[in-house]
């Protein structure tokens, strides 16, 4: 096997019930605290990773530009900032965020004006249309 008994009771230390003391039970409770452990660390990055995004496209939107055309605007620039570093500056340093959007702006070139001229269009259109019914 792989641990021994004496490595099992000290990991199972701090269980409620026979999960702590009874060789079976602690060795099954203790596998499955270590798989359930395992599988946190890997899902906590992920969970993270989407709330950076989630932070970072919400600052992006403040300047009109969604999270997916301000990353492709940044790869084109060869700016190198991570999610976690683009969701700090969003929330902590609001100048320096509104310098790297306008750099991926800048890179992304006539296509975002466009883009964003036909959506102020298309959003003008939207209002007159509930005006008139």
């Amino acid at each position: 096997m792989g641990i021994n008994r004496a490595r099992i009771f000290q990991l199972a230390k701090g269980f409620r019930g026979r999960g702590r003391n009874c060789w079976r039970i602690a060795r099954q409770r203790v596998e499955s605290a270590l798989q359930h452990a395992y599988r946190g660390r890997r899902e906590k990055k992920r969970v993270l990773g989407a709330l950076a995004v989630a932070r970072a496209n919400a600052g992006a939107r403040e300047h009109g530009l969604p999270y997916s055309r301000l990353a492709h605007g940044l790869r084109l620039s060869g700016v190198a900032l991570n999610r976690k570093s683009l969701a700090e500056l969003a929330a902590n340093e609001p100048l320096s965020f509104r310098a790297v959007v306008e750099q991926a702006r800048f890179m992304l070139g006539p296509e975002e004006l466009r883009r964003r001229e036909q959506q102020r269009q298309q959003q003008q259109q939207q209002q007159q249309q509930q005006q008139g019914a």
